[in-house]
């Protein structure tokens, strides 16, 4: 009788050692900073968002993310669609499944005292962080100001040290977001342009390797279920929301809400009309955004922007 329990005993542990071995892994998100992204955090803070189904990984800049995504350490990725588009040249099969935010006056140009007007960049050093969102900004600034690219001196200055530029003077002017928007207008700077200046161009999503997709959507579909619940939350109760959003950009409350009021946080109806696999909205966004990219050269070969919406789950 031992024995037979014995026996009962170490086949029920091999059992629940491979039910333990078929669950998913937790999906790895990679993100920066950034308003779009932070209701990731705030689901977390809330309980919403699991570990053991959802691990948040906090990078410096979306370059270390796009970076970190090549080399298989996360399995998705909060980022711009140009962005997106720079990854699917070297990552093909990559998803698009949520539009986060559509920049509507959060991307900024700060300028110091005296460069009141987009056409004052004329010879002038603008700092932009080096990736594709910076020169994206870049080029459509300069095809709005009718400026050339030669009239302007290009400074690769990252996000975090943009501040103390600004501050040496070693810059005329940054490309720049919260929180390092607030941080400059309160010194002094002044906003020359924002990104209500080139509506539903700067949009953020959440990409994912669509191996992980395919094997795990029970996890993806969590996520979304968590990102909604935040979403529910911050319209709900804005203010105890905000306490919470803005601990990582380092603002205050009424600071944190003065930054969403340059951000669309689409539902979860309006993102099935953007990303619906039969007729996306957003895919009219994306092929203008990859012709704008090829032009300029900040993408080397053309790209398939329908992939990106071809539904697997």
């Amino acid at each position: 009788m031992r024995l037979l329990k014995f026996l009962s005993s170490i086949m029920l542990l091999l059992w629940l050692s491979a039910c333990s071995n078929s669950e998913a892994p937790p999906l790895r998100l990679g993100t920066n900073v950034w308003p779009g992204y932070e209701p990731l955090y705030l689901a977390r803070q809330q309980g919403f968002l699991n570990e053991n189904k959802v691990r948040l990984i906090e990078f410096s800049s979306s370059t270390q993310t796009i970076q970190a995504f090549r080399n298989n350490l996360i399995d998705a990725a909060a980022l711009t669609l140009d962005e997106v588009l720079l990854l699917q040249e070297s990552e093909d099969d990559i998803r698009i499944i949520l539009v986060m935010d559509i920049s509507n006056g959060a991307d900024v140009i700060i300028a110091q005292p005296g460069i009141n007007k987009l056409q004052d960049l004329k010879g002038k050093r603008i700092g932009v962080e080096g990736d594709a969102l910076g020169a994206y900004v870049i080029s459509r600034v300069l095809e709005l100001a009718k400026i050339g690219k030669q009239s302007i001196h290009i400074v690769q200055l990252e996000i975090s040290k943009q501040e103390k530029a600004f501050r040496n003077k070693s810059v005329d002017a940054v490309v720049t977001f919260e929180p390092i928007r607030s941080k400059l207008l309160k010194i002094g700077g002044k906003q020359i342009f924002d990104s209500s200046q080139i509506p539903g161009e700067i949009v953020d999503v959440l990409v994912v390797q669509n191996s992980y997709l395919k094997q795990y959507p029970e996890n993806l579909k969590y996520l979304l279920k968590s990102w909604y619940r935040a979403l529910a939350m911050i319209k709900a109760q804005p203010l105890e929301s905000a306490k919470i959003l803005g601990l990582r950009m380092q603002l205050n409350a009424q600071d944190t809400l003065n930054a969403y009021q340059g951000l669309v946080l689409p539902d979860k109806n309006r993102n099935k009309q953007l990303l619906n696999p039969d007729n996306p909205e957003l895919l009219k966004t994306v092929k203008k955004l990859s012709d704008i990219m090829l032009k300029e050269k900040l993408i080397s070969h053309s790209v398939n922007p329908e992939l990106l919406f071809k539904k697997e789950y």
